[in-house]
């Protein structure tokens, strides 16, 4: 499933508050971090590239902010320079912080608060990427021709400084509005081109609805967001930077890449009968990819239909590599193409290992060996990390639903069955027009009506409880 974006706020006392302290309790995790894991001061990078211009588009609270670009037209191509926080700079090899890092693998992020994988004097001062402030960075040049091709690509150590924290909304109306200028209206340019490429080769970008809170007469409701254009585009940089990172690891000899191997032909054949009970017309001749493309996040069936191409996500992983002997898989089957993960280092542990390699390539020199030694258990931790943030928002998903419809047992609701249980066909998953809510279902009687509208009547919601909310037909 995508991350949801769910904020709350309120008393720690309270139900809702109380029962996601009692989650992190559950998980084993805390924000406190053991008071030996101190950052180191960076030394200053030789590069000093203070002069570009440029600027990060995240959510408007963020503040651990991983990435900055500046997009200029070189000849009748462009130029994307993409700097990404150089937390390496800051952590000493074997160090307490270090360790801390390897046991927590990525951020977490709760409705209420988020446990970071580095202390907040790092994620949210010294190392993130803030306006109007010098910071030690690895610096990617990528050069692309006209249809948005790379041309070259290398990354090297520098000192930036960024000088605007823009946000999706906000980039989205300077765009559309024709107010943007040059460096930040490429983005709409590049992001398009970018994005005929991977149709091209085949890739696929799910963009599926996020729930989200929303704060109206001093309660709480949850509504389905669908993802704005500008947010695409930048995950198109995002993705280009990635990419790059995987072909310089794979021409090195040596890296970690993030792969997704083909699903599996009855996964595909599960998503054309959902399809089918969904009312959605995929035929043969239409690609998967394609069919996703052409669907319309705002039509519930089709946000119901995307909902559950998540799953075809599942399977990737983390695959190491060194002294030239490639793996079987190279590829991350959503992508079509070789990709790693790098652009986010101040949530997400590998991104720093591969930072630290491609560094090492565009040098033409070894890699550090703190960084060869971690090699072989990363994969391992990375998996560890990444289910256990998988858990985590599941069961805040969870949680949050039922603390919002506790008092609403009994009512009725409208809503579309999403999925069925193959060999229980009687029990699945409801997606309801509203409130934003999927959650599961089970009749007593007749099989559930697959991609079917239906009344359903509210019989469970308690946050406390291990299935927190439970629909039936009504």
């Amino acid at each position: 499933m995508p991350r949801r974006h769910i904020r709350v706020t309120g008393a720690p006392e309270a139900p809702l508050r109380a029962a996601l302290t009692a989650l992190r309790t559950e998980l084993g995790v805390s924000e406190r971090f053991p008071p030996e894991a101190v950052a180191a001061t960076p030394a200053v990078p030789d590069h000093d590239a203070t002069d570009i211009p440029l600027f990060t588009i995240d959510p408007p609270t963020s503040t651990d902010l991983d990435q900055a670009m500046h997009l200029s037209r070189r000849g009748t191509g462009y130029r994307v320079r993409y700097a990404i926080a150089d937390v390496a700079a800051f952590v000493v090899p074997g160090s307490p912080l270090d360790a801390e890092a390897h046991r927590r693998v990525t951020t977490l992020y709760f409705p209420d608060e988020k446990i970071p994988l580095h202390p907040l004097s790092l994620s949210e001062d010294a190392a993130s990427l803030l306006p109007d402030r010098p910071r030690p960075a690895a610096l990617w040049t990528i050069d692309l021709d006209a249809d948005g091709r790379t041309l070259a690509a290398d990354v090297r150590r520098a000192l930036v400084r960024s000088r605007a924290k823009l946000d999706y909304a906000g980039v989205q109306g300077q765009i559309d509005s024709g107010t943007a200028e040059e460096p930040l209206a490429l983005l709409k340019e590049i992001g398009e081109a970018r994005e005929r490429l991977e149709i091209e080769r085949g890739g696929i970008s799910l963009n599926v609805p996020e729930q989200e809170i929303v704060e109206h007469d001093h309660t709480y409701e949850l509504n389905y967001r669908a993802p704005l254009p500008a947010e695409g585009w930048n995950a198109q940089i995002s993705l280009l930077t990635g990419m790059a990172a995987a072909d310089s690891m794979l021409a090195y000899g040596t890296g970690v890449l993030r792969t997704l191997p083909a699903a599996p032909d009855g996964a595909v054949g599960r998503l054309r009968r959902t399809a089918h009970a969904l009312h959605i017309d995929w035929p043969h001749h239409v690609s998967y990819a394609a069919l996703v493309r052409s669907l319309d996040a705002h039509r519930p069936h089709h946000a119901a239909f995307l909902f559950e191409c998540t799953t075809l996500l599942r399977g990737a992983g983390y695959t190491v590599f060194r002294d030239g002997l490639l793996p079987d898989i190279t590829t991350h089957s959503a992508v079509a193409a070789p990709y790693a993960h790098c652009t986010a280092p101040l949530r997400r542990l590998a991104d720093r290992y591969a930072s630290e390699i491609c560094l090492a390539a565009t040098a033409d020199r070894t890699p550090p060996d703190w960084v060869l030694a971690a090699l072989d258990t990363l994969p391992k931790e990375m998996a560890d990390g990444t289910r256990r943030a998988g858990q985590a928002e599941r069961a805040c998903v969870d949680i949050v639903e039922a603390a919002l419809l506790k008092d609403r047992v009994g009512e009725f609701f409208d809503g579309y069955v999403v999925e069925v249980e193959e060999r229980r066909p009687t029990v699945g998953k409801v997606q309801l027009d509203s409130p934003a809510v999927v959650a599961p279902i089970e009749s007593t009687t007749d099989p559930l009506p697959l991609g079917e509208r239906l009344r359903v009547r509210l019989v469970q919601a308690d946050p406390g409880a291990a299935a927190k909310v439970r629909f039936a037909p009504a």
